[in-house]
């Protein structure tokens, strides 16, 4: 009896977890979009101007084209059409209902998991993907969470049948949270400041050791490929030969400044994630050429003495200041739909609205290396963008009307819409 109740149990949180919107079928025929208004990025904004599709390829950008025979014409005239937007920074298909364990899928026991893949947990079913999507973001880089070194991140497509289908670029980045410098003082912290203190300096200890185990296991792999293969420092072996990057958490002054020396002294591509206080360090992010994926806008001040909007003007600063950045919801997953509009709430702070709607297009696509496939409108370029009858970045006006990832035309219904069209019908 036990056995069958919680057989009951797992099947009923799996049925949960699982959208009924089926996955789009790879482009057979060619695809005309008539007559939008292109906002190409890299190219500013060609009105009235014609997009040609075959095979997952944007293959035409012009006026007067003419689809090939057998092609399909959208009119679209009136519209805008975009690249899709890349959310580079999201816990998407690896949590469901925070409360509910068996729909979290987050992270392992311990501190050091280098060989952790993200996309091996990630649920294409997931039904927080088609309500995240519908917002015109079509791909997302999936992070796990956890420990002084959490694994590796994957960058996926939001529609797929399995991760072999959604992926985009799998093991991307190692994740590795800086430990935290400041003591907390709060009312609820526990712990006194000296067991705070050994915590973080026990931390550091963990990582720096993880990184010269595992450059050592580098070393002897190269005098002899014959040694046997340990799984984590084998995860980490890209890192030193410059094939994968090092994303590092930090939000702080002090974390930002010894992760910087700390990147520069192992000499590895890195990317800083979070960088609440990067707007204090940004000559020594140029000078290194460290970019921020910053974390979410709609946060309060990290400090009591800064100002009440500094959080919505970081991404001005970064920009004035010439460091390279892009703009995220953070880790949330039900949080990631509102990528677009933390953008919008960037230019209501004095950003460009062309600066704002890079940052989550091809300035993301730049940072995690993947710019000659996605974040722009050109020929060559997958043909992963969407069509919206309103600025993408306005909240009371975005409405996506199209969406296709790799030219496959994607299914915009999803949980929210459903619960509308039920409760419309109430009589």
């Amino acid at each position: 009896m036990r056995y069958l109740v919680l057989s009951t149990v797992l099947l009923i949180a799996a049925t949960a977890v699982a959208h009924d919107y089926t996955p789009g079928t790879k482009q057979t025929e060619p695809i005309l979009l008539k007559g939008g208004d292109l906002y190409t990025i890299s190219d500013g904004v060609l009105e009235t101007t014609d997009l040609l599709f075959i095979d997952g390829r944007i293959t035409a950008i012009g006026e007067n084209l003419t689809a090939p025979p057998g092609g399909r014409v959208i009119d679209v005239t009136g519209m805008q059409v975009y690249p899709g937007l890349i959310a580079p920074w999201s816990a998407l298909g690896l949590v469901e209902i925070g409360e509910v364990r068996a729909t979290l899928d987050l992270q392992e026991v311990g501190q050091v998991h280098p060989e952790i893949q993200a996309h091996i947990a990630y649920n294409t079913d997931s039904e927080i993907i088609p309500t995240v999507r519908s917002n015109g973001i079509t791909t997302a880089l999936i992070v796990p969470r956890g420990g002084v070194i959490s694994g590796r991140s994957s960058l996926m497509n939001l529609d797929g049948w399995t991760y072999e289908d959604a992926a985009e670029k799998l093991n991307l980045g190692l994740h590795v949270n800086w430990p935290q410098e400041r003591i907390i003082t709060a009312w609820w912290m526990e712990k006194t400041a000296e067991e705070q203190k050994e915590d973080n300096a026990k931390s550091r200890r963990q990582l720096i050791e993880a990184f010269e185990a595992a450059r050592s296991y580098y070393l002897a792999i190269q005098a002899d490929p014959t040694i046997a293969t340990d799984t984590r420092w084998e995860a980490m072996r890209p890192l030193f030969t410059g094939e994968m990057k090092l994303f590092i958490h930090a939000d702080e002054y002090r974390q930002i400044e010894q992760a910087v020396a700390f990147a520069v002294k192992n000499n590895l591509r890195t990317v800083l994630v979070g960088g609440r206080e990067a707007h204090q360090l940004t000559d020594l992010l140029k000078e290194h050429d460290i970019p921020v994926v910053l974390g979410s806008l709609h946060v309060t001040p990290l400090r009591e003495d800064d100002d009440y909007d500094l959080p919505y003007r970081l991404p001005k600063l970064l920009s004035e200041a010439g460091v390279r950045f892009c703009i995220s919801s953070g880790s949330s997953a039900t949080g990631t739909m509102n990528l677009p509009f933390q953008a919008g709430q960037a230019v209501a702070l004095g950003l460009s609205p062309e600066e704002a709607l890079r940052s989550v297009t091809l300035s993301a696509a730049e940072i995690l290396g993947v710019a000659k496939d996605l974040g722009s409108l050109e020929v060559g370029k997958k043909a992963t963008l969407i069509v919206a009858a309103g600025d993408i970045l306005d909240v009371l006006t975005n409405r996506v009307v199209l969406e296709f990832i790799e030219g496959r035309e994607v299914d915009l219904d999803n949980r929210h819409r459903e619960l509308y069209r039920k409760y419309r019908a109430r009589p």
